[in-house]
């Protein structure tokens, strides 16, 4: 099993960037999805070993950037299209991840897979609990530490200022840049208002639905992951014990290892493949 790179069109014609490790020891091997979240990108930190580990695990695995998640090349980690950050919204990273699954279905670089799953990280699982209720081709859904509601996204004060401004700006500790956010993202919000609303689809799944949150996030707190498991009582919530909001992985990472509470993070998500 090795790592296939490809790029297929998105929202406004921008690039996907897309690597997938497909697993050949299985016919029709069933396909996770990676739905990275803001500010987030297919080669952080530990992403690679998630994609290892769940290969090892009777899974290919697929993962993508954004087209407008600002990095406009393959393999970078660093934010080189702070325009494109700036213009997107909700509604592109929809469109965006509906692109994705037509490929994985397509059947035209590899078997279509037995089976689609989604794994979205943060506001990446805001915008997989959306596409799960919109999309009967996702069999399952797993969300890690996911926002429960867009505008939590920001300070609401903000929004007065932010529209009269046209921009707000979100600083990046780890590149120390200050990244754009325009008020269309505001207006998508607006326009889209039901068709964005995430509780609302999270009471309307159908899938099998795992919720998996970090005991210590402080960036996406408890309270958001029992709200959404309050929405849908059949879905299944697994608190990690000690874990933050990206279950104590880091970007750069340098072992070979997956962190504990990461490891806990995929363990839980595996069991739950294996057994629904």
């Amino acid at each position: 099993m090795k790592i296939q790179k490809t790029h297929i069109p998105g929202s406004e014609n921008k690039a996907i960037h897309i690597d997938y490790i497909l697993n050949d020891q299985i016919e029709n091997a069933p396909m996770i999805i990676f739905v990275h979240g803001f500010k987030g990108f297919k080669d952080w930190g530990t992403h690679h070993l998630v994609a290892d580990y769940f290969a090892n695990n009777g899974f290919s695995f697929l993962k993508f950037n954004f087209s407008h998640n600002g990095m406009s090349k393959e393999d970078i980690d660093v934010f080189d299209d702070l325009e494109s950050f700036g213009h997107n919204t909700f509604s592109k990273e929809l469109k965006d991840l509906d692109e994705v699954i037509t490929y994985a279905k397509s059947g035209e670089s590899f078997p279509v897979p037995s089976r689609i799953i989604l794994i979205g990280h943060s506001m990446g699982g805001g915008i997989s609990i959306l596409q799960t209720f919109e999309d009967k081709r996702v069999d399952k859904l797993v969300t890690w530490a996911s926002i429960s509601n867009f505008r939590g996204l920001w300070n609401m004060d903000q929004e007065k200022s932010w529209k009269k401004n046209g921009a707000i700006y979100m600083d990046n500790s780890r590149t120390h840049q200050q990244m754009p956010l325009y008020s269309v993202i505001l207006e998508d919000l607006d326009k889209n208002t039901e068709k964005l609303d995430i509780l609302n689809a999270a009471r309307s799944l159908t899938q099998p639905w795992l919720i998996v949150q970090g005991e210590s996030d402080t960036t996406v707190k408890l309270e958001q992951a029992q709200l959404l498991q309050r929405q849908h009582p059949d879905s299944w919530l697994i608190i990690v014990e000690n874990a933050d909001h990206v279950f104590n992985a880091r970007h750069p990472w340098s072992s070979d290892e997956l962190p504990v509470e990461l490891k806990k993070a995929c363990d839980t998500t595996l069991s739950f493949l294996k057994d629904y």
